[in-house]
């Protein structure tokens, strides 16, 4: 058997999971499998219409490329795979003409993913809890006290109260905490006599489709209706028109019968470009607080906290105040990376036998330093530059006006749209005035022309890039 296509679906997949980060990845691509290549095309298959719709709507463009890269193969078809199509481990296939799809696909309902714990749509029980995550193990800075004080006010609400922010919307970057005041929310609601269920949003789609295979709806929503405060982390993962619709619904009954809903998601409600109008609207209308990159006072504070624990399973394991203040300063601004930086000291102590020094700890997270954390660039940030370099507005970028003054702007607001952030082309679309995604890719690709074939235009391009980092 050819090994050819199977070790370039490695190098994409390795390349994917790069690009768009271990959390993205293993929420939604770990089913995504190779069947075959037929002629020009790739066929890569997934377990449920749900997966299909959302990888087509945001990721098929970049596997399209990646595989042109890799093999020179540039048409990627995703199927629904069942049990007839494909037995357990079978090869892939390398064909000489194009395969046949099935003339229809399988119903949502008859192809739901599983829920890693269950096959049911029970919700009631919520995802699990990391007991550590309380609020007595958070710590504080200027950073992240406005989002302790409102998340411990909700938490503290008796039983029977009216709800105190809501919808309360604690957004942030990876690693700053929002997890944690989440779930030790979720922890104190007994303490209080209230009813709370705190729910991944992969969770919650997980229990709607699974209730839709088992024809229990209505079960489903009674469930999360009939509770005091429902907490819902990482809402940016929400996906799929009608999981989108229960959530308004519910979102709406549990707000309008004076419930509490808590949401973390990793930017606010304006730029969840996936989600409806009226959802980011409802949840903006509540107390939305952002905890910002940990300082580093904190992540020494944080850092302490974190020996000190590793300590108690790691007799004789003790870290230098001088390594604190380098690794706190060096390796990064969120938990995870502390953490990572610390797993490393760890482990060169015990398998080394080393005592920690400075200079051991230089070694050890050498790969792990970086002068500056990455910038996360806004598409109101890249509108605006483009505007005032231009001298056009904001406006006149968004209309459907095709004159040349504006149309460049337009073009190469969309291509450093396309470079510069995570968005996918039909979510720039939709950003830049409801277009549609061809529409953005013909912007992208001309100026990606012009910018080989042009230096002044490559020059400018160059130029609102470091407007934008800048910024």
């Amino acid at each position: 058997m050819d090994t050819a296509p199977r070790d370039a679906w490695e190098k994409v997949r390795r390349r994917l999971r790069a690009e768009i980060g271990e959390e993205v990845y293993s929420s939604w691509f770990p089913r995504l499998e190779l069947d075959g290549i037929f002629g020009d095309t790739v066929r890569l298959s997934v377990p449920t219409r749900f997966l299909k719709t959302w990888i087509q709507q945001h990721y098929i463009e970049r596997l399209s490329t990646l595989w042109l890269e890799e093999m020179g193969v540039g048409r990627v078809d995703l199927i629904v795979r069942t049990a007839m199509m494909r037995a357990p481990n079978a090869p892939v296939r390398v064909a000489a003409t194009p395969m046949v799809r099935p003339a229809a696909e399988p119903r949502l309902a008859a192809s739901a993913p599983v829920a890693p714990a269950t096959t049911s749509g029970d919700v009631a029980g919520g995802s699990p809890l990391d007991p550590r995550l309380t609020f007595a193990a958070y710590r504080l800075g200027d950073s992240n006290r406005l989002a302790h004080a409102a998340a411990l006010k909700v938490a503290a609400a008796p039983s029977g109260s009216g709800p105190v922010f809501n919808p309360l919307y604690l957004h942030a970057a990876v690693g700053l905490g929002k997890t944690h005041l989440l779930q030790a929310i979720a922890a104190a609601g007994p303490e209080h006599g209230r009813r709370v269920v705190y729910l991944t949003a992969e969770r919650f789609m997980y229990g709607f489709v699974a209730a839709l295979k088992t024809q229990s709806a209505i079960a489903f929503k009674e469930q999360l209706r009939g509770i005091d405060t429902l907490v819902i982390d990482d809402l940016q993962f929400l996906q799929g028109k009608s999981v989108q619709q229960e959530f308004c619904h519910t979102l709406n009954a549990l707000m309008d019968s004076g419930r509490q809903v808590v949401i973390a998601a990793d930017r606010p409600p304006a730029e969840l470009d996936a989600l409806e109008e009226r959802v980011r609207s409802r949840l903006a209308g509540g107390l939305v607080v952002e905890i910002a990159p940990l300082d580093e006072e904190l992540r020494v504070e944080i850092l302490a906290a974190r020996v000190a624990a590793l300590s108690q399973q790691h007799p004789g394991f003790n870290v230098p105040p001088d390594v604190l203040s380098f690794i706190a300063r060096n390796c990064g601004q969120n938990g995870r990376d502390l953490d990572g930086a610390l797993n490393r000291l760890l482990a060169h102590n015990q398998l080394t036998s080393r005592a920690i020094t400075l200079e051991m700890a230089e070694t050890a997270v050498r790969d792990l330093v970086r002068s500056s954390e990455p910038k996360r660039v806004r598409v109101d940030d890249i509108l605006r530059i483009v505007a005032k370099h231009y001298n056009v507005t904001r406006a006149d970028i968004l209309s459907q006006r095709r004159t040349a003054n504006v149309v460049k702007p337009r073009q190469i607001a969309m291509y450093l749209a396309k470079m510069l952030t995570l968005r996918s082309l039909p979510e720039i679309g939709r950003r830049f005035g409801g277009r549609d995604h061809t529409t953005v890719l013909h912007a992208v690709r001309k100026i990606e022309g012009l910018v080989g074939s042009d230096r002044a235009v490559a020059d400018e391009i160059e130029t609102l890039k470091r407007l934008v980092s800048d910024e």
